[in-house]
């Protein structure tokens, strides 16, 4: 994100971030538009320099609006959802369905006749049952990928490895659950099969993983002579959240990725498939920055300091799920000492952490703010009214404009739905 201080106070985009909060208040996630665009394009080259027939589909779990669906539009994009809610929000926001795919490890009925009277362009089937599911409730033919599971450890946090065999989505090519589906999609009436879809896992680092998953997919392909038009490698592409943590290194990666593509293909005499890939935390989380405002400080002598903030767990929940780290900043330089403190959340829980010991300014006060970065993906989307908090508001931040995106929630509307 383009964050800098301009006279000591934190701008994006060189607007100030006082000035846009004066507008908007607190909690507020605010995003760097300009990195949004800047990064959809930067895939869309590195692709295109690799010479591949290849479309990219933003994962709409990361952070999905009518705005942000609306710019991916501009963008090139297609998209991958895995709710109706997603697809709704996609088509009301004018999405052609003919380039959204639907995922998900337990589709509904529901979800099924809606995506197919929607004209939804692909879905992925992740469980053999789906096949019959489908097949039932489609009265025309539907493009599907078959989810797989290469079987491939990947080092990350253990919420978020999918690709392993012992996993709740997709199917083995070891144990023959994804053979049986293969067979069971070319038996249907209406399932057309044209691929394969895997995800390894998410904030991955380098593109070992992702060489190995193609090791052992084009081997079963091979063995099996299962012919594949399109291949769907998924996302993961890690970020940047603190100092120590590793950017996926795009341009080399997908170079030596694609360089281990062509020689199998070559090598197992299979055509070039058409590449998909399925970025979502790397075009949205660092684009993001979370701004509160500072509430209770409480010093416990020898022990303590913690700096209690006006949201937490509500808008900030991957910390308190799984230990995630953040790097937060004071909106206003000071040039005050830094000490380590604890930034905490105002909820009813001890682990509404936002982080542990974090270097913050000794003279923080109530009424201070504070920018906690790389919140992009994952926190709106999975924002919720724990306590009855209202869900914050959104903007978009170019070098022109602040503009609403999401507008904060009001207190009628956490009841709008209860019965009186």
């Amino acid at each position: 994100m383009t964050l800098e201080y301009i006279n000591n106070e934190l701008s994006v985009n060189g607007h100030g971030i006082n000035s846009i909060v004066k507008e908007y208040g607190t909690p507020l996630f605010v995003y760097d538009e300009n990195m949004i665009r800047s990064q959809c394009r930067r895939y869309h080259r590195v692709l295109k320099e690799e010479e591949l027939d290849y479309s990219i589909s933003y994962a709409s779990k990361a952070f999905t609006s009518v705005q942000m669906v609306k710019l991916l539009r501009e963008e090139n994009m297609k998209l991958d959802v895995v709710s109706q809610g997603e697809l709704y929000t996609a088509l009301k926001a004018g999405f052609d369905a003919a380039d959204i795919h639907f995922h998900g490890n337990n589709k509904t009925t529901e979800e099924v006749e809606y995506a197919l009277a929607s004209g939804i362009g692909l879905i992925v089937v992740d469980a053999l049952d789906e096949v019959e599911l489908i097949d039932s409730i489609a009265t025309e033919n539907i493009d599907v990928l078959l989810r797989i599971n290469p079987g491939v450890d990947v080092d990350t946090h253990e919420f978020i490895q999918t690709g392993q065999e012992d996993s709740k989505f997709g199917l083995s090519i070891h144990n023959g659950s994804a053979l049986e589906a293969v067979n069971a999609i070319r038996e249907s009436r209406h399932l057309n099969f044209r691929g394969i879809h895997y995800h390894l896992g998410s904030q991955l680092s380098a593109e070992s993983p992702f060489i190995n998953a193609l090791e052992a997919v084009y081997k079963w392909l091979s063995e099996y002579s299962i012919d594949i038009e399109v291949l769907n490698m998924g996302g993961g592409y890690g970020v940047k959240y603190i100092e120590s943590d590793t950017r996926f290194p795009i341009e080399e990666a997908f170079k030596n990725i694609t360089e281990r593509l062509r020689n199998l293909s070559e090598t197992h005499n299979m055509p070039l498939p058409h590449v998909m890939i399925e970025p979502g935390r790397s075009i949205a989380a660092e684009a993001g920055t979370t701004i509160y405002e500072v509430g209770v400080i409480k010093e416990i002598p020898g022990l303590s300091k913690y700096v209690s903030i006006n949201g937490g767990m509500s808008d900030h929940l991957r910390t308190p799920l799984y230990g995630a780290e953040y790097a937060v900043v004071p909106v206003n330089k000071t040039g005050a000492e830094n000490i380590e403190t604890h930034v905490v959340g105002k909820l009813c829980e001890s682990g509404d952490i936002i982080g542990r010991q974090l270097n913050v300014p000794y003279n923080l006060k109530r009424g201070d703010l504070l920018a906690v970065k790389t919140t992009g993906a994952y926190h709106y989307s999975m924002a919720s009214n724990y306590n009855q908090m209202t869900k914050p508001a959104v903007v978009f931040v170019n070098d022109e404009s602040v503009r609403t995106v999401i507008k904060r929630q009001s207190l009628d509307q956490l009841i709008e739905n209860d019965v009186f």
